[in-house]
């Protein structure tokens, strides 16, 4: 039965999505979010309570000196996190190395006077884990203090998604996303996390079509 929730929820999000890939990719398909590396590790090495499996996630790493990071994060949280809240199994990962609560505590109540907070999530682990964590993404750039400018983009099964070639930039991947560039977020990442739910939501289409044929 179709509610008057059921036509907004899709009018807000749904068309939308289907509207920008009809658009970028063309009527008869569209291009997945090419797949980095799968072998990330999750990020329950440094906090145990958390996970990447089942989520769409992006991280990045806040370093020593977080205010240097704070200006790229205020940017995230305006152009991709408020685009994405509403969405299930989102979250952004904040990571910084221990003895930083103070600091990070901060940063948070900084954040949280323009939106909710909900699907932030900071986490604080040792130098060893968090370069092991970096390290897994396998990118060929090295972490400075702790701290990247850049932001990723892991995929409910773990892996490292980007982009690694850019038609509109043939000389430039995208598989770190600059904070820094409002208009790196609020295009290309933007964008790719849009594919990436496209992707999820074209399988669970195709998985009810395989059901009623089975039935």
């Amino acid at each position: 039965m179709i509610t008057k929730k059921r036509v907004v929820l899709f009018l807000l999000f749904i068309f939308p999505l289907i509207a920008f890939l009809l658009l970028s990719t063309g009527i008869n398909g569209f291009n997945k979010l090419p797949v980095v590396n799968k072998n990330v590790i999750d990020i329950s090495s440094i906090d145990s309570t958390e996970t990447l499996q089942d989520k769409v996630s992006i991280i990045c790493f806040l370093g020593n000196d977080l205010n240097k990071i704070k200006g790229g994060l205020f940017n995230l949280n305006e152009k991709v996190y408020k685009k994405f809240i509403d969405h299930k199994k989102f979250q952004i990962i904040a990571i910084a190395p221990k003895g930083k609560e103070k600091e990070v505590q901060i940063l948070k109540e900084e954040i949280g006077a323009f939106t909710d907070m909900d699907k932030w999530k900071f986490l604080t682990g040792s130098e060893a884990k968090i370069n092991a964590f970096y390290a897994s993404f396998k990118n060929n750039t090295q972490l400075l203090n702790l701290s990247s400018n850049d932001a990723f983009i892991i995929d409910k099964k773990g892996s490292l998604r980007g982009r690694t070639d850019d038609l509109k930039n043939p000389n430039r991947k995208f598989i770190g996303y600059d904070m820094r560039s409002v208009s790196d977020l609020k295009g290309p990442m933007k964008d790719d996390v849009s594919v990436l739910y496209y992707e999820y939501y074209a399988a669970f289409k195709d998985r009810k079509k395989a059901d009623r044929k089975e039935k």
